[in-house]
């Protein structure tokens, strides 16, 4: 059965994880419904050369992040999950705090009240004690976070092999095994 996931892309940095994670999961299959916010699209178009088109192209099925009539509003639309990367602040604080102003945050809203896999890649340094206290709210109802932080360990070589070191991870956190990057023995 294929995997069906929910893809915010919201104003953090960091753009270049959210490209890699939709191109591995459009060759995996796996079924994707995107929404990305204004300042998404901004930080894609700056940090990527990445157009709003492209990503599109590599979306099952795209939303724009005001329609709060579109199917993944709704807990009845069964989905495996729902990734943010990167997950501005904004976007966390509004989740942690169950504001739904938009289709980003209410599809979040709807992961978590339906008890589904939540991964929010936060980026943002240093961090507040505001930031902390809304990681740690929505750490205590399940939600996974995770730093737009790879790790080194792995020895990469390039850009490209700290990227896919992160998008693996990303992956794991939903049960998806990707060969993305060699696991540690």
């Amino acid at each position: 059965m294929t995997k069906k996931l929910v893809i915010g892309i919201t104003g953090g940095s960091c753009m270049i994880y959210a490209v890699a994670l939709l191109k591995a999961l459009e060759q995996m299959g796996v079924e994707t419904h995107v929404v990305v916010s204004k300042m998404g699209a901004y930080n894609l178009k700056h940090e990527c050369d990445f157009s709003l088109e492209e990503v599109k192209s590599l979306a099952t099925y795209y939303y724009q992040n005001d329609d709060l009539a579109a199917a993944i509003a709704s807990g009845s639309f069964k989905t495996d999950g729902m990734i943010i990367v990167p997950c501005s602040m904004n976007t966390l604080a509004a989740v942690a705090n169950g504001i739904s102003s938009n289709l980003i945050h209410r599809a979040a809203d709807v992961t978590i009240k339906e008890g589904r896999k939540l991964v929010l890649v936060a980026r943002e340094t240093p961090l507040s004690a505001v930031h902390l206290e809304n990681m740690l709210k929505l750490a205590r109802l399940g939600v996974t976070i995770m730093p737009a932080a790879p790790g080194f360990y792995h020895l990469p070589e390039t850009l490209a092999d700290i990227v896919d070191i992160m998008v693996g991870r990303i992956l794991d956190q939903l049960g998806i095994d990707s060969k993305l990057y060699e696991r540690w023995h």
